[in-house]
């Protein structure tokens, strides 16, 4: 397979007919291909995704918590039209392919405008005359309620709504703001097998399946904490995932056929368990119980995973909100825990890659005997915050000051403008009634004019859940979820993983002021904590080097613990 193929680059439609997604609607699973994790996820990615193999839906997960705040202060400056360029990108290349193959697609890359999205979708439409119906869900965007003069935005976690709404309309393509990660994949199953709003075990597992493939390649071999155990070769452009859904709320995981990676057991057990809240994850349609979760293979990268049961939904949901947090200088990219030669190999070996096929032409740790400088090269981080630009501009003056009284072999890298001040936004994580939200789904026809709005309703129970901090990696707090490979483990693992223990796997960064959760997952053999309040004021404005807490999991594996002789024969060492 050459790296053009990979890259989905290729001309033309893999099985050279078209999807019969309508005809065939409810009598047989719904396939769903995601094609993005996150806002720099690149645009070939949707169109490699339309054409590699048969799907009904393309969904997309383009937006994070951060640059909400970005394409809002771009709009305030003029720069920017309120959607993500790369969600963009994705639909212009890709779509001749949607149009030939009949795919409905729904992504949240409209960020703060996803009515300008669906009016540049409009544009090419009517340029090329293709079939497709465009729609935007509203309602999300509560500025009007929340915004001051210090406040960039305010966005609420919407549901599945407008997008089941849009879908019965007739649209092919529609575009939202800051609907839940999971939404456009329970939309899109809740439309083809014409559930209610009250199946909320079908939904639940809807609402899973949709968190196991919003983050693209982390289930087909991103992220994968066993990378090491496998041929690097293996994680370099790995196909993204695919679901097939059954009626019943139940998936089956796999990826196109001919593309890098892989779908295991372990790679679905690894995301399931990255940004849960516990055994009760909550949805703006739907809480998912997530105590009886089973994870079986069934086939080479076909995974089936259930055992998902639902609940009604609280009466709140998550509100965003963005303000200006100030001035910060200093940037860098880092590897925690264990296997770290083979992280950068595999690191370096994406960069070549990606390299080599732009037709372009690491830094090590302090060897001991190197044999070029860059082995012998370390970083050594300077981060500053200040609330105006003043105090960080008196940093990079006083730290030149020091030019000529540096130690032997100091040198800068040839950038120096990451020691200039930038802003940063804050994000504040709150709740807000459901049923103040407005949504509602709107159709457009030739020229971008809106031609139909449908308004939805609000869901018809609600379930209180009591007070819960919002947790995964994107507020103040970390989850750190581990599992054990044999059954035989089980008993000892879930005995040895303790609250205390944890604690004392955190160690010195531990503070009493943090607090933890602890749940089981007996049928995948997985103990999941959350910590809440690890990360200070959380991702976009949090001072730590994680500031994601991603390389939290790895630091806490790394650790060294006793355990029974009678498992040392089911080890590995981590560097192997």
């Amino acid at each position: 397979m050459t790296s053009t193929q990979q890259n989905g680059h290729r001309n033309g439609v893999q099985n050279g007919h078209q999807n019969n997604h309508t005809r065939d609607r409810g009598k047989r699973p719904v396939r769903i291909a995601n094609c993005s994790g996150g806002q720099m996820e690149p645009g070939w990615q949707m169109r490699k995704q339309a054409s590699w193999g048969d799907v009904d839906f393309i969904t997309g997960d383009w937006l994070a918590e951060n640059n909400i705040a970005q394409e809002a202060a771009a709009m305030e400056a003029g720069t920017g039209e309120g959607f993500k360029k790369n969600a963009w990108q994705a639909l212009e290349m890709s779509m001749d392919v949607i149009a030939e193959k009949r795919i409905k697609v729904v992504i949240d890359g409209g960020g703060l405008s996803p009515e300008n999205l669906a009016k540049k979708c409009q544009e090419v439409i009517d340029k090329k005359g293709y079939n497709l119906t465009v729609a935007y869900v509203s309602g999300d965007n509560m500025d009007t309620n929340f915004k001051s003069d210090d406040v960039l935005a305010c966005t609420a976690y919407i549901g599945a709504r407008g997008i089941v709404k849009g879908l019965e309309a007739g649209a092919d393509l529609i575009m939202c703001g800051r609907v839940a990660d999971a939404s456009p994949v329970i939309g899109a199953a809740w439309w083809w097998y014409g559930w209610s709003d009250t199946e909320y075990d079908k939904l639940a597992g809807a609402f899973l399946t949709g968190h196991l493939i919003e983050c693209s390649g982390y289930i087909t071999g991103s992220n994968y904490s066993g990378f090491h155990r496998f041929p690097l070769k293996n994680f370099v452009n790995v196909g993204f995932p695919v679901v097939e859904i059954e009626e019943d709320g139940s998936c089956i995981i796999t990826k196109h056929e001919g593309t890098n990676g892989m779908v295991t057991e372990d790679t679905v057990k690894c995301q399931f368990l990255y940004e849960i809240q516990g055994n009760a994850y909550l949805n703006s349609d739907v809480t998912a119980i997530l105590d009886n979760v089973a994870v079986k293979e069934v086939g080479k990268n076909r995974v089936q995973f259930s055992g998902i049961t639902g609940r009604p939904p609280p009466p709140t949901t998550k509100l965003a909100i963005f303000y200006k947090g100030g001035w910060e200088s200093q940037n860098l990219s880092n590897a925690a825990g264990y296997a770290t030669k083979k992280k950068y190999a595999l690191y370096e070996m994406q960069v070549r890659e990606r390299l080599a096929e732009q037709g372009l032409g690491h830094v090590g740790s302090a060897l001991e005997n190197p044999t070029r400088q860059l082995q012998c090269t370390t970083y050594m981080r300077i981060y500053a915050q200040a609330p105006t630009p003043e105090p960080l501009a008196a940093l990079k003056l006083l730290l030149a000051d020091e030019t000529m009284q540096h130690f032997s072999g100091l040198h800068w890298s040839q950038d120096l403008r990451t020691a200039d001040p930038k802003s940063f936004y804050v994000y504040y994580p709150c709740i807000v009634s459901q049923d103040e939200i407005k949504e509602a789904v709107h159709l457009l026809s030739r020229g971008g004019k809106t031609t139909k709005t449908i308004e939805c309703t609000r869901p018809p129970r609600y379930q209180a859940f009591g007070e819960r901090d919002s947790s995964g990696d994107k507020g103040s707090n970390i989850n750190c979820g581990m599992f054990v490979h044999r059954p035989e483990m089980w008993d000892w693992f879930r005995s040895f993983m303790t609250l205390e223990r944890m604690k004392s796997l955190i160690g010195g960064d531990w503070k009493d002021e943090y607090r933890l959760e602890r749940v089981e997952f007996p049928n995948i053999l997985a103990v999941h904590f959350v910590i809440y309040g690890i990360l200070g004021r959380g991702v976009s404005s949090s001072t730590l080097l994680d500031n994601r807490g991603k390389g939290f999991t790895d630091y806490i594996r790394t650790k060294h613990v006793d355990v029974p002789e009678k498992f040392v024969q089911w080890c590995w060492k981590e560097d192997e």
